[in-house]
């Protein structure tokens, strides 16, 4: 039977520098699922992890990058993983990071840049990667959630 479980996590790196709202962008390298494909940070949820916390960690790995803010999406997607024959559910995070912050990439990657969010777009792989930052764009383009900052701020 097809299991139904939240085992991944999104994470769309955002930051605000004099070109204005950028996203970062992952290059998945050779030898690793997808290679040559762009995308966000990507990750599992460990036994005992909380999404948010996942997130925290995943970024931190994939791109040496601390957020200065974490806010749920208000998004959850969902992934067919047939080698599993489980559905993932994936609970999306936003993490907003310092513009001069330095990226430091782990061994599933071998390129980043940061792109205005319609070139982000255009270079992700996976049409869940547009939606889910078309949605960031809208709600936390500015900086924050406006007015329902108390609901999507985690931390």
């Amino acid at each position: 039977m097809t299991s139904i479980r939240v085992s991944l996590v999104d994470v769309y790196v955002l930051r605000h520098s004099r070109a204005g709202l950028e996203c970062l962008v992952l290059r998945r390298g050779a030898g690793g699922r997808c290679p040559g494909s762009w995308e966000a940070v990507h990750g599992h949820i460990e036994e005992g992890e909380r999404p948010w916390q996942a997130a925290k960690r995943e970024l931190e790995e994939e791109t040496g990058l601390a957020p200065d803010r974490l806010y749920n999406l208000s998004r959850v997607e969902t992934f067919y993983q047939h080698r599993l024959d489980e559905v993932a559910m994936v609970p999306v995070i936003v993490a907003f990071v310092p513009a001069d912050a330095a990226v430091r990439l782990g061994p599933e990657h071998d390129a980043h840049e940061w792109l205005a969010p319609a070139e982000a777009a255009a270079r992700f792989a996976w049409p869940r990667e547009r939606r889910a930052l078309e949605d960031a764009v809208l709600l936390l383009g500015a900086g924050d959630a406006g007015a329902v900052e108390d609901v999507l701020r985690i931390c």
